[in-house]
């Protein structure tokens, strides 16, 4: 009886061992149907038939898209501002307590907008969001900044001996610009780019994830 030659099942050519093994079966993720090379769509670690990927598709761009309308900016606005208070609050208070100015209380600061800014309008998200987030973070900065300008610069009047002392609320603009100016460098510019950045993209749109076609 002739021995039975396995390797002829296994689609794997005997005489040229470098052929390579034959590619297991695939299976929707979404209905585990059997997917064939030309219904084979890959998205992520993830593998989809066509007509499940496309109604999947539908699905996601259209919860992306509602995040994006019917948007109440007042409240938007609102809890943009609280967050903003927020952390003005934490960083000055953390100023005053320890004598020492740490920028990287911004951070904190611009996420604080941002959460703020996504939580009161209801978790929706759309560029506009973004626009009134980064505008109250640049506000944030610009009155933590003064908060905390102004109690160095009185701390050192006091110890002068000079009975000035920086007004909060300041007693003029031009007082407000000159104490927010003050040892105004690199750095600054720097804390201020990473609140930005931070308030700006807590509530940007969803994006949608490319699919990768076999």
């Amino acid at each position: 009886m002739a021995a039975h030659d396995s390797s002829s099942d296994s689609g794997v050519d005997p005489s040229n061992p470098t052929d390579p093994p034959v590619p297991a079966a695939e299976r929707c993720a979404q209905c585990d149907k059997l997917i064939t090379p030309d219904d084979r769509v890959a998205t992520g670690d993830r593998v989809f038939c066509r007509h499940c990927y496309e109604q999947l598709r539908m699905e996601l761009e259209t919860a992306a898209q509602a995040m994006s309308e019917d948007i109440n900016y007042g409240n938007a606005l609102l809890g943009a501002v609280l967050g903003g208070i927020v952390g003005v609050l934490v960083w000055w208070g953390f100023t005053a307590a320890t004598k020492w100015s740490l920028g990287l209380i911004a951070v904190g600061v611009g996420w604080a907008v941002g959460w703020g800014t996504v939580r009161f309008a209801g978790g929706k998200r759309s560029r506009g969001l973004q626009i009134l987030s980064a505008a109250v973070a640049v506000a944030s900065w610009t009155v933590a900044n003064f908060l905390v300008n102004a109690t160095f610069v009185n701390h050192s009047l006091a110890e002068k001996g000079d009975a000035f002392r920086v007004g909060i609320p300041p007693e003029s603009l031009d007082l407000f610009i000159r104490v927010v100016s003050v040892n105004f460098g690199i750095m600054d510019v720097v804390f201020l780019a990473i609140m930005v950045w931070e308030a700006w993209k807590f509530p940007r749109p969803l994006l949608r994830v490319p699919a990768r076609v076999a």
